[in-house]
């Protein structure tokens, strides 16, 4: 056994030319995954300086969407480019001075580009399949590695750029940056392989994007959301898991809104008995599937104006189950008194299944599923 060298990789399709193509629609992805994956941690911040919108209401549903969607096209993507430029991993480094100082910064920032990038893309498709197989926190893990990879990648292309530039301008056949031993042909031409990857991408695409795409769940078998479930809508945690269906479905069931020293309590008959409103409403959650339904209930705001609450409160929702990061979440106020914010009672007409979050679930425009909070039992305000 011996350490390879760069002259064990003769075929022609590990090129620049090829490199450079793959990595601009890489880049694309991961850029485009980067800001949504930013749109995201920031609507789940009980602290927003700028409050998130609440228009329109399908916005998170898309962003979400593409975050997962462009970050399984990467998949492919990247196994590609890391395929090419394999070979200049055995490249010995130059001797002057600073062509050394060159050549260690790019290797410096592909090494964390690369771990970077498995990492964000073999912990988010296990987030998309609720796989956790370690004991940090996703969402603050992912988000930190999020911004290392960006940084390294900022750092590799400004090395590169001008081997990018040339590669991009020239025909995918240039030799200019092709290694000396890159001579043999490959079993496919560079613009096969080129389409090959391109293909594989969409196939890729094609059978996950169906959790988002409702139109494309027949051909989606590996999307992680079928669209099964009561009244269509998928169900990450049921009533069982979550420990409420004894509480949920007890006689003994009340929403308290508090305000401070003050208390009003509801039955779910009493919060039946009041004005209902209905609102069609996507469901999004971060694992990028999503469902639309007929939500029918009680305004938020109309509870809130019950027991006295000012405009441009925030509101703390409180679930009956007893444990988990979302038992209780911070509704902001603007979302608060957003009339289409309700007290869902109802989907599709039907009584609210237990494992929607009967006997009330809140329901909110452009709000993450993970902070439309099932089981509901009481809204807090401080006085």
């Amino acid at each position: 056994m011996r350490i390879p060298s760069d002259r064990d990789f003769t075929s022609r399709l590990r090129s620049a030319a090829v490199t450079a193509r793959v990595g601009l629609w890489l880049g694309i992805c991961f850029g485009l995954a980067f800001v949504t994956g930013l749109i995201s941690h920031y609507a789940q911040l009980p602290d927003q300086p700028i409050p998130f919108p609440t228009s329109p209401a399908w916005g998170y549903r898309v962003t979400q969407g593409l975050h997962v969607i462009s970050g399984t096209a990467a998949v492919p993507l990247l196994l590609v480019k890391l395929w090419t430029v394999y070979p200049r991993l055995f490249l010995r480094p130059p001797r002057a001075l600073r062509a050394a100082v060159v050549d260690a910064t790019e290797r410096a920032s592909i090494g964390v580009l690369v771990a970077g990038a498995v990492f964000l893309l073999a912990s988010g498709l296990a987030n998309s399949a609720q796989w956790y197989p370690w004991a940090f926190s996703f969402r603050t893990t992912h988000y930190a590695v999020g911004w290392i990879t960006i940084g390294a990648l900022v750092v590799h292309i400004a090395v590169k750029l001008p081997v990018i530039r040339h590669a991009l301008g020239a025909d995918v056949e240039d030799t200019v940056h092709d290694r000396p031993t890159s001579t043999e042909p490959g079993v496919l031409s560079r613009r096969g392989l080129l389409r090959t990857t391109w293909l594989a991408t969409g196939v890729a695409v094609l059978v996950t994007a169906g959790s988002t795409v409702p139109v494309l769940r027949r051909v989606s078998v590996f999307g992680v959301r079928s669209g099964d479930g009561p009244a269509g809508i998928p169900i990450n945690k049921s009533a069982r898991a979550a420990g409420v269906t004894a509480t949920a479905t007890s006689s003994a069931y009340r929403l308290e809104v508090v305000r401070g020293a003050s208390t009003l309590s509801f039955t779910r008959d009493q919060l039946l008995a009041m004005p209902q409103v209905t609102h069609d409403l996507p469901i999004a959650c971060v694992e990028g599937w999503s469902a639309s339904g007929s939500w029918t209930g009680v305004p938020v705001r109309s509870l809130l104006d019950l027991a006295g609450v000012p405009e441009g409160s925030d509101v703390r929702v409180v679930s009956l189950q007893q444990s988990g990061h979302y038992r209780e979440t911070l509704l902001q106020a603007n979302f608060a008194d957003d009339p289409r914010t309700l007290l869902a009672l109802a989907l599709d007409g039907e009584t609210l299944a237990v494992d929607h979050g009967y006997p009330a679930r809140l329901i909110a425009p452009d709000r993450p599923g993970v902070l439309q909070t099932k089981w509901v039992t009481r809204l807090e305000v401080d006085a």
